[in-house]
């Protein structure tokens, strides 16, 4: 615990973010450092609970309550407000090896179990471990890590947040590890999936070089399965290990879709990302949204950040459309009680940006898009949609039901599927003759790993479906044990 009477004496305070009129003229990180002292006042407000929920790591409902990677969040919260800050680094490392990632972008399912949060707000967790880590970096602490030699040689397909956490473990127990990944720079989801402001890729960068000048070789535009057969690595390797997302864009089935000006979300997030890398979007290889009118399709995260990028690209306006209802503003104890992911109307840094630019939140409601119509050159102009009510059918489900004479056009120049994945691509599945389940991801049980298929596991997106981060890093961690305990015989991984 912090200070035993912290929770009483002090209010929870978010660290600031950059206003939105300035950071949308830029691609850097939104938020600000937090003064240290004020961040150790913070930590102080994490109370004496008995049982801490927010490290929990379980799925209730489907959703994810306390932290998956079972952060050790009371001990270095009271650590920061002691002061030890090495101390604490040293706590988090324990059990999540990429802090620096997760204390950006994981949308803390640990603050939504903090015990503190049944009554009163959630202590600032996310923000502590994103400070400790940042103070270690800083301080020098996060070095490389070099271990003895077991002459075991390890391949892990996908440089993801899954593909780097399995990496960093097998390396540190003394496996030789090469990972493959099928771009230009390492990092997956991490590096082209997430959008620079809001996790810098000199962040992913500095990860990489610590993880390479600690043994760990990255083999880079090679796709597995085109570019070198999966076969070759199970010939050539002790074991392969399969971490290369659900990649699968859930396309929409209307009158329109192939039209030009129609793209998945996850495209116009990568051209955007490599062409800033490559040359501050001077080369023009990406999906403009400058001067466009841009609906996007979709409400979730990455709806969020094609609403921030489309508008640093200069859109004439922005729209999100979403086919569920609006979320109340405060999480309803009846049906969705703690310690449960509170789902509760979040406005996130796309929104406030639309709001601050256009005066109104960009999201739309309960509306189906009923088809996409084109000009005379095959390029988007319109989008046709219908507002929806949910009902229970004859079966007990709840299914959408179009609201009678509530059809309305929108213009539109640029449209952004973001409704999500399916699954991993079939290639590398398909060439190994790997089991799969219902969702077609590759089958493998948790904390098991293995798949149908000898020296083979899987682990992250591939294995569970479309997932948070942490998830990632976490199945990351266990499917290195198992590889360990494959090759070995046992393992110190827990």
């Amino acid at each position: 615990m912090g200070k035993a009477t912290g929770f009483l004496e002090y209010e929870r305070v978010n660290p600031k973010k950059r206003p939105p009129e300035e950071r949308i003229k830029d691609w850097q990180e939104l938020r600000l450092p937090q003064d240290l002292e004020a961040v150790k006042t913070q930590g102080a407000r994490c109370m004496n609970c008995g049982v801490p929920f927010c490290n929990g790591g379980v799925l209730l409902n489907g959703m994810a309550a306390g932290c998956p990677v079972h952060n050790l969040i009371p001990e270095w919260n009271e650590l920061v407000y002691k002061g030890q800050w090495e101390a604490a680094y040293k706590r988090l490392i324990r059990t999540n090896p990429f802090p620096e990632f997760t204390g950006r972008v994981c949308p803390a399912p640990c603050e939504g179990s903090c015990t503190e949060g049944y009554i009163m707000d959630s202590v600032t967790i996310n923000n502590l471990e994103y400070e400790i880590i940042e103070k270690a970096f800083a301080e020098g602490w996060v070095v490389p890590r070099k271990t003895k030699v077991t002459w075991r040689k390890i391949a892990i397909v996908g440089s993801g947040p899954a593909g780097l956490s399995a990496a960093y473990y097998l390396n540190i127990v003394g496996h030789d590890v090469t990972v493959y990944e099928r771009n230009d720079r390492a990092g997956g989801l991490l590096m082209y999936g997430i959008p620079n402001m809001k996790l810098e890729k000199r962040i992913v960068e500095r990860r990489i070089e610590l993880m390479k000048a600690s043994g760990i070789q990255f083999v880079l535009n090679t796709e597995v399965g085109k570019d070198i057969l999966a076969q070759t690595l199970l010939d050539q390797y002790d074991a392969v290990v399969l971490c290369a997302g659900a990649t699968k864009s859930r396309g929409l089935d209307v009158e329109g879709k192939e039209l030009k000006g129609v793209h998945f979300a996850i495209d116009f997030l990568k051209a955007n990302t490599k062409s800033l890398l490559d040359s501050e979007l001077e080369d023009g290889n990406y999906i403009s949204a400058k001067g466009k009118k841009v609906i996007i399709l979709g409400g979730g995260d990455t709806g969020t950040d094609c609403v921030a990028t489309s508008i640093r690209h200069g859109c004439e306006s922005v729209h999100q459309f979403e086919i569920m209802p609006e979320p109340p503003e405060r999480r309803i104890a009846e049906s969705n009680p703690w310690p449960e992911w509170p789902l509760k109307l979040k406005v996130d840094y796309g929104q406030e940006e639309a709001i601050s630019l256009y005066g109104k939140d960009p999201r739309n409601y309960l509306i189906s898009t009923k088809k996409i119509m084109g000009n005379e050159n095959g390029e988007v102009k319109e989008v046709h949609t219908v507002e929806i009510t949910w009902v229970k059918n004859s079966s007990g489900r709840m299914v959408p039901q179009e609201v009678p004479g509530s059809e309305k056009v929108w213009l539109a120049d640029l449209v952004l599927l973001a409704m999500g994945f399916l699954g991993p691509e079939d290639t590398i599945p398909n060439e190994l003759m790997l089991e799969r389940d219902s969702r077609s991801n590759v089958q493998a049980e948790y904390e098991v790993f293995e798949t149908n298929v000898e020296k083979v596991f899987t682990a992250g997106d591939m294995r569970r479906g479309q997932s948070l981060v942490v998830w990632a890093i976490q199945e990351g961690k266990l499917v290195a044990r198992e590889v360990d305990k494959f090759l070995m015989g046992k393992s110190v991984l827990k």
